[in-house]
């Protein structure tokens, strides 16, 4: 921590935080009151957040920044353990000058998601609907394909609405929709099938982390009507449990490669 505050402008940068409190401060207002070039705070805050000393929050289209207390608590814990001989109330509590650690304001970490098929009429329809009932508030999904359909399957449109999903919103659409710049940042790009017919993945941004999480086609089983209805129904439970692990990961105690990793896992272990 000493070592990532170790410069004039990530100390700086560090005052500006204080001073605005848990609400946080988005990285453009940060550069400009800073008088920092963008490509240089975002190697500051990167470096800082690394460190356990900054939080980052998604709010719509932003990004806040805001000083992690629990982390400057064990640093300033740290510096004055050993202070005035063992009698630290010679020199005052100087952790104590900041709020209790249980005092601290939560931050609920808010991340976009976007999960892929190819046609995007059926695994990935049912994915973006499951997200979106069970993380309301703190995930935002969205589905596409690389080579949609004109439409979602309908007995998936079914099957989703007679479990009470709100299926009005819900179409069969490009990856390129989420390529330009108006388009929704993502944290999360899933993809649900082990090969998108050939095509490499575009990129979606440093930010977004990939995952691969293969189920069956529905699309491609040729059984009866009532096999296949209880195939719908295995994918749906398949895609409910791996959601719910994924929106309980512990987002804010993990590094990007661990929650890379624990990605992985999620479709692994259901798979296995």
């Amino acid at each position: 921590m000493l070592a990532a505050l170790a410069q004039e402008t990530r100390l700086d940068l560090l005052r500006l935080l204080f001073a605005r409190g848990a609400t946080g401060v988005a990285a453009g207002e940060i550069a400009a009151q800073l008088g920092v070039p963008p490509s240089t705070l975002s190697f500051h805050l990167a470096a800082m957040e690394r460190e356990g000393l900054l939080v980052a929050t998604r709010r719509g289209r932003h990004i806040l920044y805001a000083v992690r207390l629990i982390g400057m608590r064990d640093l300033l814990g740290f510096l004055t353990e050993t202070c005035c001989a063992g009698q630290p109330g010679l020199c005052g509590d100087i952790a104590g000058l900041l709020p209790a650690v249980n005092e601290e304001p939560v931050m609920t970490p808010s991340f976009n998601v976007l999960f892929l098929c190819t046609a995007n009429s059926a695994r990935s329809i049912m994915a973006e609907a499951i997200l979106n009932s069970l993380g309301a508030g703190r995930f935002r999904a969205w589905s596409a394909g690389s080579a949609p359909a004109a439409q979602p399957q309908p007995r998936v449109i079914a099957k989703l609405a007679a479990l009470g999903h709100d299926t009005a919103v819900l179409r069969s659409k490009s990856w390129d929709e989420f390529m330009g710049p108006e388009a929704p940042r993502m944290d999360f790009v899933i993809a649900l099938c082990d090969m998108l017919e050939g095509q490499a993945c575009p990129d979606f941004g440093d930010r977004a982390m990939t995952g691969s999480w293969p189920l069956p086609d529905p699309m491609k089983f040729s059984g009866s009507a009532v096999e296949q209805a209880a195939l719908l129904n295995e994918l749906y439970a398949a895609l409910d449990r791996r959601i719910r692990i994924f929106i309980n990961l512990p987002f804010a105690s993990l590094d990007r490669l661990a929650v890379r990793r624990r990605l992985d896992e999620i479709g692994g272990a259901v798979r296995a």
